[in-house]
């Protein structure tokens, strides 16, 4: 019997498999007016299409904690009670779909106000109809096309966990078993954990991962579920040629560690992002190693980066971490996992309208 295919359980949360779907950004919410960060048509499709597909849980794609906190003015954003109706129905598709419903909650910081990924590298302007100021730990923009950001007050810090909290707040009320924070990638949490973008000398700077943990210990009393996170492991300086003292696999293990003290429940291992001009060699399964490391802590975890192939996957979740996290392969191939169970030897399990002609010998 495959590994891959099995349940598992954590916290009072049971997925029916342990290959799930990651969250990646689809840049297709309204950018303003009553429908600004809701859930459309394109979101419901798209993850109910991969629920169908057979993956044991959707995270759903980073959903804004605050306006200004999104990537781009054309991501998810739950910043609001009035929101929560649409979030509703899309995770209600998911649990249809016999996939467990999970969502991701972020917070662009100095990375915000961006450009969608198709559309040429320019910020929307602070003064402009779609654009604002980005925030950020301390005043370091991300590169040279991104705008200097707000160094966050003592106070604005406080009201960010309270973002956070409330978010988490209303996913929980539109139905996501699981909680996932985005501290990963170079966006706020991340920020503060990196000392290339955190160069306070307040208590948020002389302890880099408060802010992170405050996150947690806050969100953890408003989510009944599974709280996640998800880390950049590394911002890979460790590992490359970079003179430069980033954010090291060392740091994530202390950190979990500390913040499995707070009762989070999974980490969703990623790396990268906060450095523009740093050369990550990336190939199959690249990260998983740093998951196998984080594990070591004690607590789940999930493996990202480029896993494409059933014995792949199914060698992660025997080996290094409890679930593996598919990206691009659910892009291309929203029943990739179908055709995975039968390399695997596992009988497949197509939703019952195409049960009769994909299953008749």
């Amino acid at each position: 019997m495959s590994q891959l295919f099995t349940p598992i359980t954590i916290n009072n949360v049971t997925a029916r498999n342990r290959a799930w779907m990651s969250p990646m950004c689809q840049y297709s919410a309204s950018p303003s007016g009553d429908d600004l960060g809701r859930p459309n048509d394109w979101h419901y499709v798209h993850y109910a299409s991969r629920g169908w597909g057979g993956v044991g849980a959707i995270i759903v794609e980073s959903t804004a904690v605050t306006a200004n906190g999104r990537i781009s003015p054309y991501d998810l954003a739950i910043h609001n009670d009035d929101q929560i109706p649409s979030f509703t129905r899309l995770a209600e598709l998911i649990v249809s779909t016999g996939a467990t419903p999970g969502i991701q909650l972020g917070h662009a910081g100095r990375k915000a106000s961006g450009p969608r990924p198709w559309e040429p590298e320019v910020l929307h302007p602070k003064d402009s109809e779609l654009g604002w100021e980005p925030v950020a730990p301390s005043p370091i923009r991300f590169s040279g096309s991104y705008e200097t950001p707000h160094e966050l007050t003592e106070d604005e810090i406080l009201d960010l966990i309270d973002s956070f909290v409330e978010a988490a707040r209303r996913a929980v009320e539109a139905g996501f078993e699981i909680i996932e924070l985005h501290g990963a990638h170079g966006y706020l949490i991340h920020e503060f954990l990196s000392p290339l973008s955190n160069k306070r000398t307040d208590r948020w700077g002389q302890d880099r991962m408060l802010f992170g943990l405050e996150v947690i210990k806050a969100v953890r009393a408003v989510v009944p579920g599974v709280l996640a996170i998800r880390i950049s492991a590394t911002d890979w300086c460790e590992f490359v040629d970079d003179s430069r003292q980033g954010w090291t696999v060392a740091d994530s293990v202390e950190f979990i560690r500390r913040a499995k003290e707070l009762g989070l429940d999974f980490v969703d291992v990623s790396t990268g992002g906060n450095i523009p001009d740093i050369q990550i060699p990336a190939g199959p399964g690249y990260q998983v190693r740093f998951a196998a490391q984080i594990a070591e802590t004690g607590i789940p975890t999930g493996s990202v980066g480029l896993i494409t192939e059933a014995t792949q996957a199914e060698q992660i979740v025997r080996d290094s971490a409890d679930v593996a996290i598919l990206g691009r392969v659910l892009l291309s191939d929203p029943y990739v996992t179908q055709a995975w169970r039968a390399r695997l030897r596992e009988e497949p399990e197509f939703a019952q309208p195409y049960h009769r002609q994909l299953m008749r010998s």
